[in-house]
């Protein structure tokens, strides 16, 4: 008989796509108590993988998966290669299940109890508003000849003025984007224009190391430290496992410390 295994929880990472399947990563705590002389287990660490047809019939999307707490019925397995399944455990999913927030529950109620209680005042002020309304309808069509003179004049001054703060934002997020990299960070390069010798492709980091740089960037959203490329030809010359860590968790920009060739 196959194993079978049931999850609940919110992905605690990024969602990753496959050409005929969608995989993200869960946790969920062990028992609290355990028999004397044997230790307390902590968390276990799970990929999940789910079809593109069953996971499109959830209504979720890339963002929302990150916050909806959802139900997994499957199998547990072995099988799968470190660079598709991160976690500790693979589960191939046979049900996905969106539960409901007892939160959104309670908001819908207190709702639908309010809104009856704010129609009813609304219709009696309904006839003595009728006759501001026309008093100010008429102000209105006074006032209307003056008021367009005084809207054409600055029209023309309108582009200069929304120039600036269009180059203050981009500069903001330029800003923002390098105090949230590691320390020591010169650049963000794409993660596709770094070139990687064959001397590191032969060899395979660490797999205990390379799990706890991959929890860290899930805890952070960043990585640890910059990977060292060589300036001008992008050729990674230090930090292939975290070069690997970004390939895994699927990071369009590293952050990067240029090596000037000598």
């Amino acid at each position: 008989m196959p194993h079978k295994i049931t999850l609940t929880g919110s992905a605690t990472g990024p969602l990753r796509e496959y050409d005929r399947y969608v995989a993200f990563d869960m946790r969920e705590k062990g028992s609290p108590s355990a028999p004397k002389g044997l230790k307390k287990s902590t968390f276990i660490s799970y990929t999940v993988f789910v079809a593109k047809k069953a996971f499109n019939k959830t209504g979720l999307t890339k963002k929302s998966i990150m916050h909806e707490k959802v139900l997994i019925q499957g199998e547990p397995t072995l099988d799968i290669p470190i660079d598709e399944c991160p976690g500790e455990v693979g589960v191939i999913c046979f049900q996905i299940t969106v539960l409901p927030n007892k939160n959104d529950k309670e908001k819908n109620q207190l709702d639908e109890k309010k809104e009856p209680i704010q129609e009813a005042p609304a219709a009696s002020e309904a006839p003595q508003n009728t006759e501001s309304k026309k008093q100010t309808e008429e102000q209105a069509a006074v006032s209307q000849p003056v008021a367009n003179e005084q809207k054409k004049e600055p029209q023309s001054l309108q582009p200069e003025v929304t120039e600036t703060p269009v180059q203050a934002k981009k500069a903001e997020t330029q800003k923002k984007q390098m105090t949230n990299q590691p320390k020591g960070t010169q650049d963000l390069l794409h993660f596709d224009d770094i070139i990687v010798p064959e001397e590191f492709l032969k060899t395979r980091p660490n797999p205990e190391k390379t799990q706890k740089v991959i929890d860290f960037v899930k805890r952070t959203g960043r990585l640890d430290e910059p990977l060292t490329i060589e300036k001008g030809s992008n050729v990674l010359k230090d930090g292939y496992r975290r070069y690997v860590v970004a390939k895994t968790v699927k990071m369009d920009k590293v952050p990067v410390v240029y090596e000037y060739q000598k």
